[in-house]
């Protein structure tokens, strides 16, 4: 019998992630056995520091990356927020999953919408990108640091330890938790991360077999779109480092791409949108990376390197 070995995280989300993926296939492909191999990455160990200060988001996915280049698995469900802009030789992601709602959502046992916070209320994320557009909209909220499991931040904040917090409505969505979010907080008020809601399927270059099984999960209008937000994260160097946020839909057969980069305490935004067809994705990240860079995007990245 034909087995597939899906390596993924241990956390709640990611075992979601993979065991959706693994009935997405068996469903097409009954006759092969589907194994899932979960791999604690540095990122799930140290949840007492914010990613910014222990190296970025490349912390959830590296150990993945590697026990598929020691073929110990074939292939790694990402969320793809967590996936940085380059891969290593040898590794492609070419199957991109349908994108699950994009937003940030309030999540709190009392409050409704950031408008109804208290003065000074405390708001837990682990995220730059959320705290700086945070402090841009509402200067007197204090950000806290809350990271681990869903279960355990979700715990947090109905013990009052956070007046409230921010999380992916994917991610609650999928986990069955949406009664929770209060509030799925605008665009104009908090742009995504770059691929936020969407989940790939990283494998070795090559591998079409393992492609085989995998094809039709492949959902073009959001790989398209991916292409143009990860265009724009590789031109930024972009990491959970850099308070970036990118997001793109396609109207009318256009992409339309919104990005923004802030300063960590939310004082200066830089945010920009441009248009392309859907071959230029590439060409519409990169121009929209300059536009932002040319504007004082490159200042507040120099400022965060020092």
């Amino acid at each position: 019998m034909e087995t597939l070995r899906i390596g993924t995280r241990g956390s709640q989300l990611a075992i979601w992630q993979a065991n959706w993926i693994r009935d997405q296939i068996l469903a097409r492909h009954p006759s092969i056995h589907i194994e899932l191999v979960i791999i604690k990455t540095q990122g799930d160990k140290i949840l007492d520091r914010p990613l910014s200060t222990i190296g970025g988001k490349g912390l959830f996915v590296k150990e993945l990356e590697t026990a598929m280049m020691e073929n110990q698995t074939d292939m790694a469900v990402h969320s793809m927020k967590d996936v940085p802009g380059l891969l290593p030789d040898g590794l492609e992601i070419q199957i991109i999953t349908k994108r699950e709602n994009a937003y940030d959502g309030l999540v709190s046992s009392q409050i409704s919408t950031l408008d109804e916070l208290p003065k000074n209320a405390v708001i837990g994320t682990s995220s730059l990108r959320r705290g700086a557009q945070l402090k841009a909209f509402r200067p007197d909220l204090q950000i806290k640091n809350l990271r681990g499991n869903v279960d355990t931040r979700l715990k947090k904040i109905l013990n009052h330890e956070y007046d409230a917090a921010i999380m992916a409505v994917a991610g609650m969505k999928r986990l069955g938790l949406s009664e929770h979010i209060r509030q799925s907080i605008p665009f104009s008020i908090m742009l995504p991360a770059v691929a936020q809601g969407t989940i790939g399927i990283e494998t070795r270059i090559g591998d079409k077999k393992t492609l085989s099984y995998l094809h039709h999960l492949h959902d073009i209008n959001t790989a398209d779109c991916l292409d143009a937000e990860r265009a724009l994260l590789k031109a930024l160097e972009g990491n959970c480092q850099i308070p970036l946020a990118g997001h793109c839909i396609i109207v009318e057969n256009q992409l339309r791409l919104t990005a923004l980069v802030a300063s960590p305490c939310g004082t200066h935004v830089i945010r920009r949108k441009a248009a392309s067809n859907r071959s230029d994705a590439e060409s519409l990240g990169n121009s929209i990376a300059q536009q932002i860079l040319d504007n004082g995007g490159k200042e507040i990245l120099q400022s965060l390197e020092g």
